[in-house]
């Protein structure tokens, strides 16, 4: 129950980050505001790994584990700040919603982690709500949508990778290279938008906050995917839609209908089922890393 407390947190935390990015690439570019983002949140991990005395660039960072985690977090990271910004947020988030059934699934691969025929029945339906909030092929599904399917694939890898990292490194030094990886990634963007790399003074405090909010959901993802079973743990990432459609409607006046209401409705529903179908059964033991 413990990983699923903190992968809570982390959706909360991460859906107000994404608010305040979204407001600071609208004063300055996407890829200056991403840049910006992982050069304060490395330093405020470097920072929390000094007081801690532990190595800034251990042994164990080069693992194969870790390499796959940082890349996957450039991938996901650029393609989800090119789909906050340039789509709605509670629709950019809702595709989002995809993740755990990537993750369920590179839990049994990777993990050895069995899932009963009911909580992958559980987890289909919680898939049927996220398609009703999200409705492929009409408007809320588009170009830009593409960008958030990327980033599901790579938020799914990253996860099933920091599942896989050495055992030897803390949370805060996964921080620091979790950070790191996106100063590339807002050069991607910069280099695929185009744009003048300018930086408005307004963008600062958004930053900022949006730095702290990112520091406390990474660290509590972190906690949750090394702490609790994954097929359990994950379906918790549905909250983060609820967290990002309250905001889109009374922060930036995102409309909801019915469906949407209705999806969303669904997809807590099947993520409580799952967590009761998980304490019905032995903790199953966890192989070896990536």
């Amino acid at each position: 129950m413990r990983g699923s407390v903190f992968m809570v947190i982390a959706m909360a935390a991460f859906a107000v980050e994404d608010l305040l990015f979204k407001l600071a690439a609208g004063h300055t570019s996407t890829g200056i505001t991403l840049m910006l983002f992982g050069l304060g949140g490395m330093l405020v991990f470097m920072l929390l790994t000094c007081l801690r005395g532990e190595s800034l660039m251990p042994a164990a960072i080069f693992s194969r584990a870790i390499l796959v985690r940082v890349i996957c977090e450039i991938i996901a990271r650029s393609s989800f700040a090119l789909a906050i910004t340039l789509m709605p947020l509670s629709t950019a988030s809702t595709i989002l919603q995809a993740t755990p059934l990537v993750v369920v699934a590179g839990a049994a691969m990777f993990f050895g982690e069995r899932v009963s025929r009911k909580r992958w029945l559980a987890i289909g339906v919680g898939f049927i709500g996220v398609l009703l909030i999200v409705r492929p092929g009409l408007d809320s599904f588009n170009m830009t949508s593409l960008f958030a399917v990327i980033s599901t694939i790579g938020f799914a890898g990253r996860d099933l990778a920091t599942r896989g990292a050495p055992a030897s490194l803390s949370n805060v030094q996964l921080g620091i290279y979790g950070f790191l990886a996106l100063i590339p990634a807002g050069g991607l963007i910069a280099l695929y938008q185009q744009t003048p790399l300018a930086y408005a003074p307004e963008a600062t405090w958004l930053i900022v906050g949006a730095v702290i909010l990112g520091v406390i959901a990474y660290n509590a993802l972190t906690i949750a995917m090394r702490k609790g079973e994954v097929s359990v743990v994950t379906p918790f990432r549905y909250t983060r839609v609820l967290f990002a459609l309250a905001l889109g409607v009374m922060v930036l006046g995102e409309s909801l209908d019915a469906m949407t209401l209705l999806g969303a409705a669904i997809v807590v529903a099947s993520g409580i089922y799952i967590v009761t179908q998980g304490k019905q059964r032995p903790p199953v033991a966890k192989v070896a890393s990536l």
